[in-house]
């Protein structure tokens, strides 16, 4: 029979319990909301270099120390990603997100009255950065516990929403500024940012209480008439004290029994679970941050295989137009190759989304698959020469590339990498180790083209990061695998050294139930004489 999914509202923390994953419910309504949160704050930094030649000319800068400001709200919001563990575990994700929410509309609607680029720096960098991290990742986290099944295609869907952002968000914003001028278009986009705090609203936190089926038991019969049921049918004699064995005939003697113990026949509650008051034991102490998953081989290879991909993700956005203007192809087509390279990123996390929905399938196979293709996407941009060739290799990375980012961070769900229930806790420090190569990568490549006077070679250190990421991906299942195998190894001798501390068990004289059947058989004999 199909069981009840329904959703339970409790008064105090209005959590919606379950009684099984709902793949469903109001996981749509977080869906949704993580679908918004993902425009309003990586769709937001994507599209902040419409703001880059405007803040050049007011505050006079270089193009290097504009840069930062992305830079450094990157670098914060993946550095803090731990502490936005620790509050969603300590308050809960609701009231992290809005408050996420908050801050980055703080930092931003004060950056638009920034006088310098340091005030830059403290406003979106730090202010902003930390609001982003406050935002995204327990949304996320929320999102993978309301789904199952369809958990990989549910939130490949809803983290297109950065892409329609890039998409939609550049232009529109182009068209503000040139009506109200770039500060009361950040402002803008300040306010607009409060819909996160609304988004927040609607993460319900879900519980999930698996109800356990009660089956009817006949009524028990009397101590007393079970055990002379036994004495008749084992046609031993109740005397048999003699043997050295004492058969207990009343239940005063069982061990532990003492007195016959009521049974409540009062009707249970519709929709009640039962608890055994006396099993009942204290609800374990939720832990703010588990850094127990760095104890998990799984895990370090899946933390570097995050660390060096990262070094691929970033880079590649920010060089492209560099790259088309190098080879002499004008600024508008240039523009065309990045917003194809956005669309194309949609359907790559639709399409990552739909084949890791598949089952039976090992995703972490299928992930791998996708992370080697990219390599080979990253590699083929230095071979390109002319509009079209650039077009095809951006389709090509965007469509690859939204199969890896729109899948990398549900992906520690499965119980190949950390599972569902270190979830929280693991994307918290998986999100940290990343904020390294975040914070690397594009000054990384920045040094290359600089020393080789070619953007190309920006292209080809991404590669390199995302092999070495693949190789550190390869390596997850098989460390997983060894782990259990010797977790059960180790389990096998435990119980071995406990047998052995045990002893054998104690061997019973071979003569003690012919004694007792000797016995019986005289006493019949008496019996026949009389």
């Amino acid at each position: 029979s199909k069981m009840t999914v329904k959703a339970v509202k409790m008064p105090c923390t209005s959590a919606n319990v379950y009684t099984k994953v709902p793949d469903g419910g109001w996981g749509w309504t977080v869906a949704s909301a993580f679908f918004v949160v993902e425009a309003l704050t990586y769709g937001i930094i994507k599209s902040f270099g419409v703001f880059f030649n405007d803040l050049m000319e007011s505050f006079d800068e270089t193009n290097s120390r504009i840069s930062w400001i992305i830079s450094i709200c990157v670098f914060v919001q993946a550095f803090t990603a731990p502490l936005s563990a620790v509050l969603s575990n300590r308050f809960g994700h609701r009231l992290v997100v809005m408050a996420g929410g908050v801050l980055v509309s703080t930092g931003m609607v004060i950056a638009s009255f920034a006088r310098t680029v340091v005030d830059m720096y403290v406003t979106i960098g730090i202010i902003s950065g930390l609001g982003y991290c406050l935002s995204f990742l327990p949304t996320v986290t929320i999102l993978s516990q309301y789904f199952d099944k369809r958990r990989s295609l549910v939130t490949a869907v809803a983290s297109t929403g950065e892409c329609f952002a890039v998409f939609s968000f550049a232009p529109a914003i182009t068209a503000l500024k040139e009506q109200i001028g770039w500060r009361y278009s950040l402002l803008s986009v300040g306010v607009l940012q409060l819909g996160i705090v609304t988004c927040g609203s609607l993460l319900r936190p879900i519980i999930i209480k698996e109800q356990e089926e009660v089956k009817a038991q006949p009524p028990e019969e009397s101590t007393e008439t079970k055990y002379m049921l036994e004495n008749e049918q084992t046609c031993t004699s109740i005397e048999s004290i003699d043997s050295g064995v004492e058969i207990t005939t009343s239940p005063s003697n069982v061990p532990g029994k003492t007195k016959a113990e009521p049974k409540s026949d009062e009707p249970k509650q519709h929709g009640q679970i039962p608890v055994d008051n006396n099993s009942a034991l204290p609800a374990p102490k939720t832990k703010l941050l588990d850094f127990s998953v760095l104890r998990d081989c799984s895990f370090i290879c899946y933390a570097f295989f995050g660390l060096f991909a990262t070094l691929g993700f970033l880079a590649p956005s920010l060089y492209i137009i560099p790259l088309s203007l190098s080879l002499g192809i004008d600024k508008d087509h240039s523009a065309y190759i990045l917003s194809a390279m956005a669309i194309a990123e949609v359907f790559g996390r639709v399409f990552a989304g739909w084949v890791l929905n598949k089952k039976p399938i090992r995703k972490i196979y299928i992930e791998l698959i996708c992370v080697i293709l990219l390599s080979i996407a990253l590699l083929a941009f230095p071979l390109a020469f002319e509009f079209w060739g650039l077009m095809t290799c951006s389709i090509y990375f965007g469509f690859m590339l939204g199969t890896v980012a729109g899948t990398h961070i549900p992906l520690l769900a499965e119980d190949d990498v950390v599972g569902i229930e270190k979830m929280s806790s693991a994307a918290g420090v998986y999100i940290f180790i990343q904020s390294l190569a975040g914070l690397a990568g594009p000054p990384l490549a920045g040094v290359l083209v600089d020393t080789t006077k070619n953007y190309s070679s920006a292209f080809y250190s991404c590669a390199a990061g995302m092999v070495l990421g693949a190789v550190f991906l390869a390596l997850v299942r098989p460390c997983k695998t060894g782990l259990c195998r010797h977790h059960h190894q180790q389990q096998q001798q435990q119980q071995c050294v406990e047998e052995n501390v045990a002893g054998p068990a104690p061997e019973l004289p071979d003569d003690f139930i012919d004694m007792d059947i000797g016995k019986a058989e005289n006493s019949c004999k008496g019996c026949d004489n009389m």
